[in-house]
């Protein structure tokens, strides 16, 4: 999809690719390194569930901080900001000696990479017009996948070579090489000098233009944006389904440990497989509701249509259960993990199709909490369920009981959504009602 009007948006593009690509590296790598470390410090399931909680704690506070905070002070301030903290703490893990020390790097962690999605997806809407917003996403969402790729390798043979440590230290310091890039490339815009009138008319073609700041206006407080029913709409799509990736990312090698005998200490084919099945769901998943909408479909039939599509594609991983061998399960996960993709691609652009855009930062950081929360509480239930199954001796009916949560869990998202903004009417800020009865 490239318009004859220029395409430095596109080049933004690919610096939201890459800071997500590095955002799910660093976040990855202490699942591939979990059998390491559980040998060393002595977890249980339950042990390190703490720690994805801690993670997950500081991560949803973040997210309702840097929400705000980068519509206060805009995208590249914001973002320096976050992928300062998040890779200082990525390196910080490499200095843990207790079981304490690295919950308080996985704290450090959650906070500094909460800046990411906020900042990408207020990013996307001062940079791309509606009937681009969800192909954007869809590709610098996949960074998420690149990410979770590139650690299975990168991770073991680091890991092979130099040791744990070694592995914290060298992935927590691409995000430094990142960031210069942003300093020297990036502005809103209005501010952009290598932007030319025809693209700058093109992206506010169906939304108004931004200013100077980056389209800063008046505050709008956390109480006003819950008065609005939009904003629950995006808040439980994020609630129900955001745990279910977290699952994927931080238990699926342990899972592929335990039920296939899977050697994490080499690159591992199946994880690969799966992550980067997910790219396509990514950026598939944006492109057909951008086509849909280019189509001649209304914005919101577009994004619910492909949603529930979505949705119902995540279910036979219910089937996982019967897999009898790797392969199987790899395609079953594979194609969850990449409808999850496509899922995330589109809701994380109904909240820039329904909001205006000074708020959007805010509102991703109020349903991403959200999403947070459920992940942090959804550990508790795995590590429970694991450990139980693990007692009985057989710790795969843990993971039965966790693969039928995962494939109901998007079509209840989809149900109350359409509940509570069953045709997304735009969001009028300065009425202070609820908005989006239907």
């Amino acid at each position: 999809m490239q318009a004859p009007v220029g395409k430095y948006r596109w080049t933004v593009v690919a610096l939201l690719f890459f800071a997500t690509s590095i955002n799910y590296l660093d976040r990855q790598v202490i699942g591939l390194l979990k059998p390491t470390l559980e040998a060393q410090f002595h977890w249980s399931e339950t042990d390190y569930g703490y720690l994805q909680i801690a993670f997950q704690a500081a991560y949803a506070v973040g997210l309702l901080l840097f929400g705000t905070i980068i519509d206060r002070i805009g995208t590249k301030r914001g973002y320096i900001y976050s992928i300062i903290a998040w890779s200082g703490a990525a390196i910080a893990h490499a200095f843990a000696t207790t079981t304490f020390g690295f919950g308080l790097a996985r704290a450090a962690l959650g906070l500094g990479e909460s800046g990411n999605f906020p900042a990408a997806i207020k990013t996307v809407a001062e940079w791309f017009p509606k009937k681009e917003r969800a192909l954007a996403t869809g590709i610098f969402n996949s960074g998420a996948n690149i990410g979770a790729v590139v650690a299975p390798v990168l991770v073991p043979w680091i890991l092979g070579a130099y040791g744990w440590e070694e592995a914290f230290l060298i992935t927590g310091a691409i995000g430094f090489v990142w960031l210069g890039f942003w300093w020297f490339c990036y502005e809103v815009p209005a501010r952009q000098p290598k932007l030319q009138a025809a693209e700058y008319a093109y992206i506010h073609s169906d939304n108004p233009p931004e200013s100077a700041e980056g389209d800063q206006g008046p505050a709008v407080s956390w109480g006003q944006l819950l008065r609005i029913r939009q904003t629950w709409a995006f808040i439980f799509g994020k609630l129900l389904t955001d745990p279910i990736w977290w699952f994927f990312l931080f238990w699926l090698p342990s899972y592929f440990a335990n039920t296939f005998s899977l050697d994490l200490k080499k690159p591992s084919l199946p994880l690969v497989v799966v992550y980067s099945l997910t790219t396509v769901g990514s950026i598939g998943g944006g492109y057909l509701s951008s086509w849909l909408i280019k189509r001649g479909w209304t914005v919101f039939r577009a994004r619910k249509m492909a949603m529930l599509l979505f949705a119902l594609l995540v279910v036979p991983i219910m089937a996982a259960r019967y897999a009898t061998s790797i392969w199987p399960a790899v395609a079953l996960i594979s194609l969850a993990a990449a409808a999850h993709q496509a899922w995330s691609a589109n809701i994380f652009t109904t909240a820039s199709d329904m909001f205006p855009k000074r708020v959007v930062g805010s509102v991703i950081g109020l349903g991403s909490m959200a999403g947070s929360v459920g992940g942090m509480l959804f550990p508790l239930l795995v590590g429970y369920l694991l450990d139980t199954a693990k007692a009985a001796g057989n710790i795969n009916t843990g993971y039965n009981i966790i693969f039928l949560i995962c494939g109901s869990a998007y079509l209840l998202a989809w149900l109350a959504m359409h509940f509570f903004a069953p045709r997304m009417e735009p969001v009028q800020l300065e009425k202070p009602v609820l908005v989006g009865a239907g």
